[in-house]
């Protein structure tokens, strides 16, 4: 048992071993007049920003906006 369980962490110590670079944030984000900011997010080829009037905005790594979505909410 206590083989099996060095093995195991073994093998999660090698698996994460070799992790990717992280991701770096953008250096400027700009935002429509009005729009505040309440949470981020963000992937190798974009990012999010939710803002306080319930839209979610999707910009390229490039900072382009290229997609806005309406949050209802009930």
């Amino acid at each position: 048992m206590i083989g099996g369980i060095i093995i195991l962490v073994t093998l999660i110590f090698i698996r994460f071993q070799g992790e990717a670079q992280p991701m770096s944030l953008p250096k400027s984000i700009t935002l429509p007049d009005g729009a505040r900011p309440v949470a981020f997010t963000q992937t190798r080829e974009w990012y999010a920003i939710i803002t306080d009037d319930h839209h979610i905005m999707v910009f390229d790594i490039n900072g382009a906006l290229f997609q806005t979505i309406k949050v209802t909410v009930p």
